[in-house]
């Protein structure tokens, strides 16, 4: 019987594990309604900015910035590109983290570039592959507040201004539907001039809109919380899909877990009557002797 013994050792080792995938289960789950719930609290305050900014940039659409300076006129020889790649502090997600990388990875591909990583995956990556990372954010996978996104958007504003970068753009995954993700690539600088002015209908109201004390001073001081906001967003909507894909990868391994335990079950059972069906022979065999 010492071959049932090892298949209970087995399915004991594997219901084990299977209690921590569903315990890892049930934390995502929990951690994915916050999100959630962070999601929508920000929303009103989001979505107020961004219509301040279509309401700036309608009524003055000629208005020059630094945050809003394209670099058409620069060779690409010139360029230094920015990437916010958004990933996570752990594993056992899908591939989460992987299409992210994957991604990021064909984005800067023969292009001078300039790492900032959010998430311990990301950082682990990009320094097996001896490529330079700018800024690690670290502790803002697994927590993303406003303030996080505050600092993370003054870091790299601050290297657009001195010219460090000449643009920025954030990779991240999204919610598709309510089971699917998919990676994400979004332009944050220099932000575009037409962002609010396309297809305006002609008899929009356009309500009086004084500035004080410049177009562009008012513009310097509402565009890095708009970005930060577009930065939050990225980094809730990312955590609720990191949280998204560990609970179908947790699902996942908890239904393999239960098709090889019940495979497991029938094996044990089939070796446990055959040790009995030996048994018996056995004993009818020294029985039958015992008679001669």
């Amino acid at each position: 019987m010492a071959g049932s013994t090892d298949i209970k050792n087995r399915i004991k080792g594997i219901q084990d594990t299977k209690k921590i995938t569903n315990a890892m289960y049930l934390i995502s789950s929990t951690k994915l309604r916050r999100a959630k719930k962070s999601m929508e609290d920000i929303e009103p305050y989001f979505y107020g900015m961004q219509s301040l900014m279509q309401r700036m940039m309608r009524h003055f659409p000629e208005t020059e910035h630094p945050y809003l300076k394209t670099n058409d006129d620069k060779p690409e020889s010139e360029m230094i590109h920015g990437f916010l790649v958004v990933t996570a502090d752990k594993g056992l997600a899908g591939s989460y983290n992987i299409n992210v990388l994957k991604e990021t990875g064909k984005l800067m591909e023969n292009k001078a570039s300039r790492l900032y990583v959010v998430g311990e995956a990301g950082r682990r990556f990009f320094d097996q592959r001896k490529i330079p990372i700018e800024e690690n954010f670290t502790y803002t996978a697994q927590n993303p507040t406003r303030a996080r996104a505050r600092v993370i958007t003054n870091t790299f504003l601050k290297d657009f201004e001195e010219g460090r970068i000449h643009d920025l753009t954030v990779v991240f995954t999204a919610m598709k539907n309510s089971l699917e993700t998919e990676t994400r690539v979004m332009k944050l600088m220099p932000l575009e001039k037409d962002l609010s002015v396309k297809d305006i209908p002609a008899d929009v109201m356009r309500e009086e809109f004084i500035i004080h004390p410049s177009p562009k001073e008012v513009l310097g001081a509402i565009i890095p919380p708009y970005v930060a906001g577009l930065v939050y967003s990225a980094l809730v909507e990312s955590y609720c899909c990191e949280q998204n894909s560990r609970m179908q990868a947790m699902s996942a391994a908890n239904d393999s877990a239960d098709e090889i335990v019940q495979e497991l079950k029938i094996k044990y059972n089939r070796k446990r009557q055959a040790g009995i069906t030996q048994e018996i022979t056995e004993v009818s065999a020294g029985a039958r002797s015992g008679r001669m």
